[in-house]
């Protein structure tokens, strides 16, 4: 066999090889990503019930801790008479005039008044209650009084 004839065929033979292993590499691929791509499914399904649940007890959660918030006068922990509280929401839950109703009555000349929010479980003061937390004992508040026109 002519030295050409020896090259042509080991090319042909090199080529066949290489294309008969790129698609058995292809195929293993393939079915590679198809069972990989069935597993991702598999888990998106299951780990959508869990994210659901997890969404229902977080909801649960901040519904139970808004109740709680507006229930608070009259639950036993809350040590200031009710009538005295005023619920605003946000960015705290009250502001107590302590001793208003006393006031109000003439029994007392003086009042305190008291930034407070309510909390359910360990939940944390956000970064802006801490901030109004730490503007109230740094005593950084002030009374203005807004005088309207009369027109």
């Amino acid at each position: 066999m002519p030295s050409n004839e020896i090259v042509i065929v080991a090319v042909i033979a090199l080529l066949s090889g290489f294309v008969l292993g790129f698609s058995y590499v292809k195929g293993q691929i393939t079915a590679i990503e198809e069972r990989y791509q069935a597993e991702l499914e598999r888990w998106k399904l299951e780990a959508a019930g869990e994210i659901r649940k997890d969404s229902v007890n977080r909801s649960r959660s901040t519904l139970k801790g808004k109740i709680a918030e507006q229930m608070a006068p009259v639950l036993p922990e809350f040590s200031f008479n009710p009538a005295d509280a005023r619920f605003i929401g946000s960015p705290v839950d009250y502001i107590i005039f302590d001793g208003l109703t006393d006031v109000a009555d003439d029994r007392s000349g003086s009042i305190r008044i008291v930034f407070m929010d309510v909390k359910k479980g360990c939940s944390n003061l956000s970064r802006v209650q801490r901030l109004i937390r730490s503007a109230v004992k740094e005593k950084a508040v002030a009374w203005e009084t807004l005088r309207l026109r009369d027109d």
